[in-house]
């Protein structure tokens, strides 16, 4: 098996990436795995001393096969940092795994994700590996393959990753054009449609909406977990989009998660289901108005 190169990316978290780290440390094929990490250059100057700690701390990283820093020297912006590291790591190798610096994972997740990277590294309609779990709907099988691609903790090959279409206006129009805006939004439960318009716009630069679309219009699945092996520690406000109030908590599964392959290769309806039902238990107006209201008693004020 080749052990899948690490991309990390990163900004002005230190405490973040400090923590990331020593849970990828406690993973076995860590020692085996070549890390590559983007940093980017601070926005604001006020970020500079947080940058430039974190930078101090990657520099002194030990326990992987190797360890590679791209520094940037202007501030990117995470959606062009992640479309431009995956890309030059997938010129390098034939698959990747990708993680940003507010996560936690299981002491088992590279062996999951190398696993599942292997297995599947064939089977053309299966062009995403996501290991985080936010649902927590007990229904749910160890894995299943579904048309959705999440972004916290996931893994892809070059062989999907040249789908990516980076054009969100061309990507609504598929939709729109091919009726599917409805089942891309899990039949209206969650606004996916409405988050690529807002890209379109400049009022988000989401690369994973557009990642999202791009597989979801050439009918390519992907296989989820459903035992997290990743936790997001982001949403404590130190983080670009900081809000959630709760809504993507997951609980690290700390044994192992066999992958075996699944067969036929398609979407898993019942997961569906349970997505469905989440985002709708978590989405309709009645949930949002009274996360609102919570968070105003909090005194967050803040989306």
């Amino acid at each position: 098996m080749t052990t899948a190169p690490i991309l990390l990316f990163v900004y002005n978290r230190p405490t973040h990436t400090r923590r990331l780290i020593e849970s990828l440390c406690q993973n076995e094929l860590a020692a085996q795995s070549p890390l590559i990490v983007y940093s980017d250059a601070p926005r604001h100057p006020e970020d500079g001393p947080a940058v430039a700690e974190v930078r101090s701390f990657l520099h002194r990283l030990q326990g992987f096969a190797s360890v590679d820093i791209v520094e940037r020297t202007e501030n990117w912006g995470l959606a062009r940092n992640v479309i431009d590291g995956v890309t030059r790591v997938l010129e390098r190798y034939d698959r990747v795994i990708v993680l940003e610096d507010d996560l936690v994972v299981a002491p088992h997740f590279l062996r999951f994700m190398n696993d599942a990277l292997e297995t599947y590294r064939l089977e053309e309609r299966v062009g995403h590996i996501q290991a985080c779990d936010f649902t927590q709907d007990p229904s749910l099988p160890d894995t299943f393959l579904i048309k959705w691609t999440g972004s916290w903790g996931w893994a892809t090959w070059a062989r999907a990753w040249k789908w990516f279409n980076p054009d969100g206006s061309d990507l609504l129009r598929q939709l729109e054009e091919r009726r599917l805006t409805r089942t891309f939004d899990f039949d209206g439960t969650y606004p996916f449609t409405r988050m690529l318009r807002r890209q379109i716009a400049g009022k988000n630069n989401s690369w994973a909406i557009r990642w999202n679309a791009s597989l979801f219009l050439r009918d390519i699945l992907s296989l989820n977990v459903g035992r997290s092996l990743v936790q997001n520690t982001g949403f404590d406000g130190s983080g670009t989009h900081c809000g959630g109030g709760g809504l993507y908590a997951s609980h690290l599964w700390m044994s192992p998660l066999p992958v075996r392959p699944i067969y036929p290769v398609e979407e898993n309806l019942e997961a569906r289901r349970a997505f469905r039902r989440y985002y709708h238990r978590t989405n309709c107006f009645w949930a949002k108005a009274l996360r609102r209201i919570r968070r105003t008693l909090k005194g967050d004020f803040g989306r």
